[in-house]
C-alpha cells in the first residue's frame, strides 16, 4: 500500500481565507444587494500597462507564422530576457550575471520549489508576521520551522540573535503582511549573521517596486557579502499587474556554495529537469516591463496604489490609530482599536460599514490584535472605505 506523505498532517486548517469567505458569503446572502468595499485581497485592479499589451499581441502574432513560430523555450528562461533583468538590476548599481536570473512562473511558485535545494533536516526560520506559506512549505517537507516573533517594539523588523539561527532565512521586505520595510544597516545583520552562521536567506523581493525612499535597499545585492549567503526571488504580479498572467524571476549567485555544492549549478539542474520553461509570450510582455516605456508606465500604476495608501493613512492618522506600511508598501497593518481581536474587528468592519480586511492572527501569533488592509484596490472604494472607516472608528 502507498504511504502518503504524512506531514500533511501537520499542517493547520487554512482557517484564514477559508473563514474571510464563508463569512463574507453568508453576510452577502443575508443582505441582497449589499456593496462590499474589499481591503484584503492582494490582487491588483488595474489592467495590464499598455505597453506589455502590445507586446503580447505581437507574440501571439510572432506564433502564428512559421518564421517567428517559438516551441519549448529554454528552461531556465528567454536568454533575452535573462539579459534584459540583469541589465535591469545594472541601472540600479547591482551587479547580476545574466546566467544568475532565472525566470519563473511567480514568486510563489518559486518559493516553494527552491526548497528542493535544501535537505530536508534543514531548518527554516520564519519572522512572524509572515506570509503563511512559507511555513506551510516547510511543514509539507517535513522540516523543522523555527518561529521568530517581532513586533511595534521593533516596527516587525526582528534583529538576528542566538534564538534566530536557522539553515533557512526568510526575510521579506518590503514585508507581507505588515509593510515593514528594512534598512541597510538591518539587512546588513541579517547579511552578516547568515554568513556566520553558514545559512542561506530566501529574501522574498515581490514588493520591491513600490519602495519610495532612495535610501531603502530593494534588492538584498546592494548589501555587501549577499552574493555568498542569499537568494532573491522576485515577481511581477504587484510590480506590473501580472497575478493572472504569471511571471516572475529568481537570482542565484554564483558564488552561493555549500558543502562544495554551487546552489545556481543545482538550480540549473532542477529546471531543467523539472520544468519546460515559461512561454515564449508571456516572457515576451514580461520583457517590455523592463524597457523605458514599460518601466514609465508600470511606475504610473505603482502611484495609483500608493495613492490609495496614502488615503488610508490619513484616515487612521486622523482616527489616531497606529499602523505600519503604506508608504513604501502596498500593505497597511495596523493596531486594532480598542484592545479588539483581529477577527472582532473583522465582524464589525462587515457588519456596520462593509468593509473587508484581512485578520492579523492568519499571519501568525504575532499578528494577534491587528490587522492588513490591502491598498490595491479601485480608487472610488478605497475613498468610500477610508470615509466608513473614519464614520464608524471616529465615534
Amino acid at each position: 500500500m502507498i504511504t502518503p506523505n504524512t506531514h500533511y498532517a501537520d499542517l493547520k486548517d487554512s482557517y484564514l481565507f477559508y473563514n474571510i469567505a464563508q463569512k463574507t458569503q453568508a453576510y452577502v446572502a443575508a443582505h441582497p444587494g449589499t456593496r462590499l468595499l474589499r481591503m484584503g485581497i492582494g490582487d491588483v485592479s488595474l489592467p495590464l500597462c499598455e505597453v506589455v499589451i502590445k507586446a503580447l499581441h505581437e507574440a501571439v502574432d510572432d506564433q502564428a507564422a512559421k518564421d517567428t513560430f517559438h516551441g519549448y523555450m529554454p528552461e531556465c528562461g528567454w536568454p533575452f530576457l535573462r539579459e534584459t533583468i540583469a541589465g535591469h538590476y545594472a541601472k540600479r548599481g547591482v551587479a547580476v550575471g545574466a546566467d544568475e536570473v532565472f525566470v519563473s512562473s511567480g514568486a510563489s511558485d518559486e518559493l516553494g520549489d527552491i526548497l528542493d535545494l535544501f535537505d530536508r533536516g534543514s531548518s527554516a526560520l520564519v519572522v512572524e508576521p509572515a506570509y503563511p506559506a512559507y511555513v506551510d512549505a516547510n511543514v509539507m517537507a517535513g522540516r523543522k520551522t523555527v518561529h521568530l516573533p517581532s513586533g511595534e517594539d521593533n516596527g516587525f523588523l526582528p534583529e538576528p540573535g542566538a534564538d534566530a539561527k536557522a539553515d533557512l532565512i526568510y526575510i521579506c521586505s518590503p514585508n507581507n503582511p505588515t509593510g515593514a520595510v528594512f534598512d541597510r544597516e538591518k539587512l546588513r545583520r541579517w547579511v552578516d549573521f547568515a554568513n556566520e552562521n553558514g545559512s542561506v536567506i530566501l529574501f522574498d523581493a515581490a514588493y520591491e517596486a513600490f519602495i519610495e525612499d532612495p535610501a531603502l535597499p530593494r534588492s538584498i545585492f546592494e548589501i555587501d557579502g549577499a552574493r555568498t549567503c542569499a537568494i532573491e526571488i522576485c515577481s511581477l504580479s504587484k510590480t506590473a499587474g501580472f497575478t493572472g498572467t504569471r511571471l516572475g524571476y529568481t537570482v542565484i549567485p554564483r558564488e552561493l556554495v555549500r558543502g562544495g555544492m554551487r546552489f545556481n549549478d543545482m538550480w540549473v539542474r532542477n529546471r531543467t529537469t523539472k520544468t519546460n520553461g515559461v512561454s515564449y509570450i508571456i516572457q515576451k510582455g514580461g520583457a517590455a516591463v523592463f524597457t523605458d516605456e514599460g518601466q514609465a508606465q508600470i511606475a504610473e500604476n505603482i502611484r495609483y496604489y500608493k495613492e490609495n495608501a496614502r488615503i488610508l493613512m490619513r484616515a487612521l492618522d486622523g482616527l489616531g490609530i497606529w499602523y505600519c506600511g503604506g508608504k513604501n508598501a502596498p500593505y497597511i497593518w495596523l493596531k486594532c482599536p480598542g484592545g479588539m481581536g483581529s477577527w472582532e474587528l473583522f465582524d464589525l468592519l462587515l457588519s456596520e460599514v462593509q468593509v473587508v480586511g484581512t485578520p492579523g492572527e492568519g499571519f501568525g501569533a504575532c499578528g494577534a490584535g491587528y490587522f492588513r488592509l490591502s491598498t490595491f484596490g479601485d480608487r472610488d472604494e478605497t475613498v468610500e472605505a477610508a470615509a466608513r472607516l473614519t464614520k464608524l472608528l471616529g465615534k
